[in-house]
């Protein structure tokens, strides 16, 4: 092994170690995660114990994978639908706070002597907040589906969205700068160029993320080999960068596009559950890398200086804030939370510092001193909330009820896993009644059948944990597992009882062990052969001369009956002595009920519905 391989293998062990320690430190402390890879970063950075070594740019570089990676998976979270749904307070609320932001930064940096192009980057760069602050923090205090909690979430959404244009500014600022007169008749071809090259390779990313992809993971699907799906997913996105490298554009740029165009893939899910591991690895090894490039110098040399852009930025950031709350019409108080716990700026902004100190917009001292403000303002957030909180009576919003028609529009209230010939029915009947569901599928073929009788099917195994979470089993009321694998099923059911405990669960059971064991985990169970064998049955006793009536009856009589007794049976299952035991006294009992035709009169009502509805299996 050479000397470089062992220093990369020691800066890996050295970065490793400070976040296994860091993250959880700060995560224990209701710091959030991005503060901890930070602090990991400057634990270790040459202000800290000087670990990080020398090749702390070739990191960086490589870690930037993570931030193409982010923004594809922001692309596939962001479907036109979705988007449209939103559209007025996205607007109202998210598109008013970037602009207004932006100008009341900008002039100040402006008139205190930076140029146009410098002092419009400072502002749309410092416009931004932190998603994953805001979002944990907002998940943390209950507050996601109140008032405060969607509309700072639109906040959030419009700044990732406008996180895309900012990237292809920037470049333009940077040619502005060094081209006298950049709009003048003598530099026609250069804009000219520019414009065409953007047009031609944005166009070569969405011609190939619609016609190309979604036959190429089609394919891969077939295969039924996970590995499979995520190299390809990581082939793309590679792609896409030395794409865009060699056309001298952002690759976070393609990454977003390309995720866009794939957000109503029926591969959708299984895209964003492939790349999330990496995603997330590779965005903790740039925080890191940020934390351990602050230079903290600056602060002992400008404390005045550094603390009073700190204070101008938060400052900022919540009289603009607590200017346009007034369009969400909310209170004083719930104003004052809305402001404070968006007035940080966020992790895009190291991604947009790097980025315009690359393109030669910001100048290195500059670019460092902002980074600094950009982490000191986010460690600030969790201390000015606390302050908020003890200085005024805490905001209590009663949590809604936890019903179908309350799930926000991004996901639906009933998962369907399982779309063959038992899911199909069970889906038709659904959506018959306007209900809207989401469907997962990990057979491709029977995904791409389901979907040309119209179903809403997507891609992706729903035993895996990470597949359920990014289809909404957090906010979903109701989970029907119609897949044929039954230690599947119940390892589903275990994992949504530790950790979803309010979905209700419907389970598709081959057979009575099955049933048994299902209702064992307290979820419902459906027989899939017991109705059937039932009407079969029914029909048999029609043939051989019984009246229709009678024949009616005494099916409804042993379905009555035997889900009575099967859970009965539920409760010794697993003792086989009291279990036998009990099953002959059942059945002699069941037979002896049937024969001697007790004469009580058995409804509709009771053949379609002999129990409560809490554990009802049949």
């Amino acid at each position: 092994m050479t000397m470089d391989e062992t220093q990369t293998l020691y800066q890996a062990f050295i970065f490793l170690l400070a976040a296994v320690i860091t993250v959880p430190i700060a995560k224990a402390l209701k710091l959030g995660s991005v503060l901890g890879y930070l602090c990991a970063g400057v634990l270790v950075g040459p202000f800290g114990l000087e670990l990080a070594g020398n090749r702390l740019s070739d990191i960086m570089h490589f870690a930037e994978l993570g931030v193409v990676m982010m923004l594809f998976v922001v692309g596939l979270e962001l479907r036109p639908a979705t988007l449209w749904r939103q559209r007025s307070t996205l607007l109202g609320l998210g598109g008013t706070q970037f602009v207004a932001t932006t100008l009341a930064i900008a002039i100040p940096a402006w008139l205190l002597g930076l140029n146009h192009h410098e002092a419009l980057a400072v502002g749309m760069i410092l416009s931004l907040s932190s998603t994953a602050i805001v979002l944990q923090l907002l998940d943390e205090k209950r507050q996601m589906k109140t008032p405060l909690g969607r509309s700072a979430f639109s906040v959030l959404l419009f700044q990732d969205i406008a996180v895309i244009p900012v990237l292809a500014i920037l470049p333009l600022l940077a040619l502005g700068q060094t081209t006298a007169h950049f709009f003048s008749p003598e530099n026609p071809i250069v804009v000219i160029e520019k414009t065409l090259t953007i047009v031609f390779v944005v166009g070569a990313i969405v011609a190939t993320a619609r016609f190309l992809l979604n036959p190429l993971f089609r394919i891969v699907a077939t295969t039924k080999v996970p590995e499979l799906f995520v190299a390809t997913t990581l082939l793309i996105i590679i792609s896409i960068v030395l794409l865009m490298n060699l056309a001298g554009l952002s690759a976070a740029l393609g990454a977003f596009i390309a995720g866009m165009v794939l957000a109503e893939s029926e591969y959708r899910t299984e895209l964003e559950v492939g790349i999330s591991p990496f995603k997330g690895l590779l965005l903790g090894l740039f925080f890191l890398s940020v934390g351990a490039g602050i230079n903290f110098e600056l602060l002992l040399t400008f404390p005045l200086q550094i603390l009073s852009m700190l204070f101008g930025l938060v400052t900022i950031k919540i009289i603009i804030l607590i200017s346009i709350s007034k369009i969400a019409k909310f209170n004083a108080q719930t104003a004052l939370m809305f402001a404070v716990i968006l007035s940080q700026a966020g992790e895009f902004c190291f991604v947009l510092l790097t980025f315009a100190s690359d393109h030669q917009v910001l100048d290195i001292a500059l670019t460092q001193k902002l980074t600094l403000i950009v982490a000191l303002s986010m460690a600030l957030t969790p201390i000015l909330i606390l302050l908020n909180e003890t200085s005024l009576p805490k905001i209590r919003v009663p949590e809604p009820d936890r019903t179908p028609e309350d799930f926000p529009g991004e996901y639906k209230p009933i998962i369907l896993a399982g779309i063959g010939r038992y899911g199909q029915i069970v889906s038709r009947m659904l959506r018959a009644k306007g209900y809207d569901i989401t469907v997962l599928e990990a057979d491709a073929t029977q995904l791409d059948i389901a979907r040309k009788f119209g179903h809403a099917a997507y891609y992706g195994d729903a035993a895996r944990p990470d597949v359920l979470e990014a289809a909404g089993i957090s906010e979903a009321y109701l989970l029907i597992l119609a897949i044929d694998d039954h230690d599947k099923i119940l390892q589903i059911i275990r994992f949504c009882q530790k950790n979803h405990p309010n979905v209700r669960i419907i389970a598709r059971a081959t057979g009575r062990r099955e049933a048994h064991e299902i209702m064992a985990m307290e979820a419902e169970a459906t027989r899939e052969t017991f109705h059937s064998s039932l009407y079969t049955g029914e029909q048999a006793l029609r043939a051989l001369g019984i009246p229709a009536y009678e024949a009616h009856r005494t099916a409804a009589w042993f379905k009555l009956h035997d889900i009575k007794h099967l859970r009965e049976l539920t409760a010794v299952w697993g003792d086989e002595e009291k279990y036998l035991s009990r099953l002959r006294d059942n059945l002699a009992l069941l037979e002896n009920l049937i024969h001697v035709d007790a004469g009580i009169e058995v409804t509709d009502e009771d053949t379609l519905h002999p129990d409560p509805p809490a554990n009802n299996t049949h």
